[in-house]
């Protein structure tokens, strides 16, 4: 049983905030970090916040191998059936007929240039293939230069052979030989790359992550050139088969730190790895808050900044930015420009950030507990003018503030998710026609609509979206505690946060560093004041570095 001192607690306050109210669904089933189902989520058939509550089925076994029988042409072509984009063609070596080589590829996926200069022009006119006296020795001089592709591979598996075809390759097939030549004659059309357009920089670099993993792992090499950059690579899901790369400095990061990163993304089984969210919310080692516990960057120079310090980084083929691990509350509170520029203006733009942070979640609940509970906490004038104001207007003030916080993220959903440019004009009019005529029409005060729209642009300077939302969703909460419990419920509510905050862990690291301890080891030149560059001479000690010392 419960004490009910126990009940009233900050910590359990915060269990039930969080973990009742806001995820009441993917608490239920979560143990150790494992999603167990439980006796009332199988056979409960009520409805709940998320829908109707449904028999969950049981987990279905990975199929390996996944494609059964020997790489043979014909079994290959099976697995393409009804595949418009496959293409089978047989080929004369040296113009013989009696030696024939099955060649199979997909159209879309294969560079046509490379193909037919590459593979057929040699395989059909090369004299020293023409000179081979058996196919088995045709096929060891294609394998060692006899055609011409940077990579050649000898599959023995068929599923080995259709991944290579995916990904663009042609499989040559010599009849009798249960061995195949795969060639890498891809198209690799992507993405140019382009400049950050989520984290710009006026004095930092112009390239950004993009779709395509070869060309992001490359950026990252031309910043990192050492040779203990170490990239490994895993497949994750099991129809998208999406390579996901794990990258870290071998001389600087923890390897344990390396090998739970890569342990946590074997762990991943699902269908398909295409969104942000499908690596995020499974890597994350805490799925019951709003704060976000992976900090992912579109700019390959922080990302190298990232590995340089000691922290793990991640790329995901098909999506355009890298993820660093362990993530830390300055981590979303760190931009390029700290770097760039002087140590003066860094600090100056460090606390500003942190003051907005504390703006944006406190001034709604503020001005409504002093307006409801304590008004002779407000100048006489002020006072006077906010129950002029408000004297024509039907609602409580905390009615009101809540109807303006709802309204000003009604307007910011619209205009991220309508065009550029109709997303401005939204922005503008709501901003401006809707505000205006909600004071003329006495709807609200002027007072909270000045209180919210500062407390919204305060918002904006949080460099960090998923750390931004999250924010405004106890923004919500804790104006509705003040509303009903006054300053005590603001500050219950300031309290129940801080200690939800001290709780998570992201890979064994305190969340609240750099203002929490780390087994008793503190942040030197990496607080909220940064000191001059000159002075930072050692990385983090919380991340457990083999080599602390970053410059002479």
């Amino acid at each position: 049983m419960t004490s009910k001192a126990y009940k009233f607690s900050p910590y359990y306050i915060a269990n039930a905030v969080e973990k009742k109210v806001l995820f009441p669904v993917l608490w239920a089933g979560y143990r150790t970090g494992e999603r167990e189902h439980t006796e009332w989520e199988v056979k409960s058939e009520t409805m709940g916040i998320f829908g109707r509550k449904k028999r969950i089925p049981p987990p279905h076994p990975r199929r390996e191998p996944r494609i059964p029988g020997p790489p043979t042409a014909d079994n290959i072509a099976g697995v393409f059936r009804d595949c418009v984009d496959f293409k089978r063609r047989t080929l004369y070596l040296n113009n013989d007929p009696n030696r024939q080589v099955e060649m199979l590829f997909i159209t879309g996926q294969v560079r046509n240039e490379r193909a037919s200069d590459y593979v057929m022009r040699p395989l059909t006119q090369n004299e020293a293939l023409r000179a081979a006296a058996t196919m088995d020795e045709a096929f060891d001089l294609m394998a060692k230069g006899g055609l011409y592709s940077l990579s050649v591979e000898v599959r023995t598996t068929a599923d080995q052979v259709v991944g290579d075809l995916v990904d663009g390759w042609v499989a040559l097939f010599f009849p009798g030989k249960g061995e195949v030549l795969t060639l890498m004659t891809g198209t690799e059309e992507k993405r140019s790359v382009s400049e950050p357009e989520n984290e710009p920089d006026v004095k930092g670099a112009r390239d950004s992550f993009v779709e395509n993993l070869r060309t992001n792992t490359s950026l990252v090499r031309r910043r990192l050139r050492s040779p203990s950059l170490k990239i490994t690579e895993q497949v994750v899901g099991r129809q998208s088969l999406t390579p996901v790369d794990v990258l870290w400095l071998d001389d600087i990061a923890d390897g344990a730190l390396v090998r739970q990163v890569e342990e946590r993304l074997a762990e991943i089984d699902v269908d398909a790895l295409l969104m942000t969210g499908s690596l995020e919310q499974y890597v994350a080692p805490e799925r019951g808050t709003a704060f976000p516990l992976t900090a992912y960057t579109e700019r390959p120079d922080r990302f190298c900044a990232g590995l340089a310090e000691g922290r793990v980084g991640v790329l995901v083929d098909g999506i355009p930015m890298g993820w660093l691990f362990p993530a830390t509350v300055d981590s979303f509170f760190r931009t390029g420009q700290d770097a760039s520029a002087g140590w003066a203006v860094a600090c100056a733009l460090s606390v500003l950030r942190y003051l907005c942070l504390l703006l944006t979640l406190f001034l709604p609940g503020l001005y409504v507990a002093a307006v409801l509970f304590r008004p002779e906490m407000i100048p006489v004038k002020l006072m006077l003018s906010i129950i002029a104001a408000k004297a024509d207007v039907p609602f409580s003030t905390l009615t009101e503030v809540l109807i303006m916080l709802l309204a000003f993220e009604v307007l910011q959903e619209a205009g991220l998710r309508l065009p550029s440019s109709i997303g401005q004009t939204v922005s503008i009019l709501g901003g401006l026609v809707v505000g205006s005529a909600a004071v003329e029409a006495r709807l609200v005060s002027p007072a909270v609509l000045v209180a919210v729209a500062i407390a919204g642009i305060a918002g904006y300077t949080i460099p960090s979206q998923d750390f931004a939302g999250a924010v405004r969703i106890w923004r919500l909460l804790l104006t509705v505690a003040a509303g009903i419990f006054g300053l005590v419920g603001l500050v219950l509510g300031g309290m129940i946060l801080v200690s939800r905050l001290a709780r998570l862990e992201s890979f064994g690291v305190a969340y609240l560093t750099p203002f929490a301890s780390n087994a008793g080891s503190q942040v030197e030149g990496h607080t909220v004041l940064r000191e001059p560059l000159k002075s930072v001479k050692t990385r983090p000690e919380y991340l457990n570095v083999k080599n602390r010392r970053n410059q002479g």
